[in-house]
């Protein structure tokens, strides 16, 4: 039986990506293509305007009400209210991948999710969760002597910085090392008395052409040096994410998961 979905976001780059491989697998029924009000492709089909061919579904700015097992949200912070409001209402699962969420909106999802399943996650690639998960164990095994460095590089149109999953992996090492999050983190260093202090994460944003996302992780002692890499070779390796964590989702229970719990990393 396929998962039916609703796509919020599903003019933007993402989106568009999301409906073009879930309607390759075939697994997938997309019922629902929502967008900000005052978009141009508003009334358009959404699978044409993916270029994946006609779906005979609108892209249209608010919710319709269909059955659907599971909303998928690309979309803006801004937006995540609304997405979440119209969840918890219609009973659906929410599958979340936007970035730059406040504390407010994290907590409203953690709220909804004793009603609903709910996946949140700043990166849906399955390499990139790997990573997570061993940086903050990598951190805990090399000990204090350690100075850890985490370099994001992504897109110029990219607006928030650093990037959700490079604060997803500092906040992984401070869970394991016992560090406060995000009080540790130094964003960048400037100026004649930038000396490195015990115990600090240094974080560093590059924002230049049209670098899908690369993420490093440097631990380095007096004496030797490694780093973790993640390469992004495009965006669908974020998709078949959020694909594969959509799937998983429709048959939990309420609760707030990550990719970690898809994945089985935990």
């Amino acid at each position: 039986m396929k998962t039916k979905v609703i796509i919020v976001g599903a003019a933007g780059r993402m989106g568009k990506r999301f409906i073009s491989l879930a309607a390759e697998t075939g697994e997938f029924d997309i019922i629902g293509a929502v967008e900000m009000p005052g978009h141009p492709d508003l009334g358009k089909d959404a699978g044409l305007n993916a270029a994946s061919g006609r779906l005979g579904v609108m892209i249209t700015d608010a919710f319709q009400p269909v059955h659907a097992d599971v909303a998928v949200d690309f979309s803006s912070p801004d937006a995540i209210a609304k997405t979440v409001d119209f969840c918890v209402k219609s009973g659906i699962s929410l599958v979340s991948g936007t970035t730059g969420l406040s504390v407010e909106q994290k907590e409203k999802l953690k709220k909804a999710s004793k009603t609903i399943p709910i996946l949140y996650a700043t990166n849906m690639s399955v390499g990139m969760n790997v990573l997570f998960a061993l940086a903050g164990k990598a951190a805990s095994m090399l000990g204090e002597d350690y100075d850890i460095e985490i370099i994001e590089q992504h897109h110029r149109f990219k607006k928030d910085a650093p990037s959700g999953s490079a604060l997803t992996i500092a906040e992984n090492i401070c869970t394991e090392t016992g560090r406060d999050f995000p009080d540790c983190l130094i964003h960048g260093r400037a100026g004649k008395d930038a000396l490195r202090k015990k115990g600090e994460i240094g974080m560093h944003a590059i924002r230049a052409g049209d670098i899908t996302g690369i993420h490093s992780v440097i631990f380095s002692c007096l004496g030797e040096s490694f780093t973790f890499n993640h390469t992004a070779h495009s965006r669908d390796t974020l998709i078949r994410g959020a694909l594969r964590a959509a799937k998983w989702l429709v048959s939990q229970k309420p609760a707030l998961y990550s990719m970690a719990d898809a994945l089985g990393l935990k």
